[in-house]
């Protein structure tokens, strides 16, 4: 039963080793000293005026993790369409269970203003 997953943890630890032969090697052969025009912070080639740590208001935030979890959601309704004619009725109103939940998150998420950009 478990043999099944001997190409997994195979994977796994290529993955691991991979990672940690990469790290070690790009430490080994980098470079030694520290050069301060490479190390210097580059935005479009112009010396920056005033801190180059601002923080990020937080609405930046919640609009991309609100992205992130309606862009999700979406990609559910794929796997749904290749079967759709299998399904029947009883796919069809899960499917709008599914969608009517999701529409109630997106009007409370509207209603609450996240979206606005102001």
């Amino acid at each position: 039963m478990l043999i099944k997953y001997v190409p997994v943890l195979f994977l796994l630890v290529f993955a691991i080793f991979f990672a940690v032969f990469a790290v070690f090697f790009s430490h080994i052969l980098g470079p030694k000293r520290v050069n301060p025009v490479k190390a210097a912070p580059y935005e479009c080639g112009m010396i920056t005026l005033g801190p180059t740590h601002q923080t990020i208001p937080i609405k930046y935030y919640i609009i991309a993790m609100l992205f992130l979890i309606f862009d999700l959601e979406v990609i559910f309704l794929y796997p749904w369409a290749v079967v759709f004619r299998k399904l029947g009725l009883f796919g069809f109103v899960e499917m709008m269970i599914f969608i009517f939940v999701l529409l109630v998150g997106f009007i409370y998420v509207w209603k609450k203003g996240a979206l606005e950009w102001e």
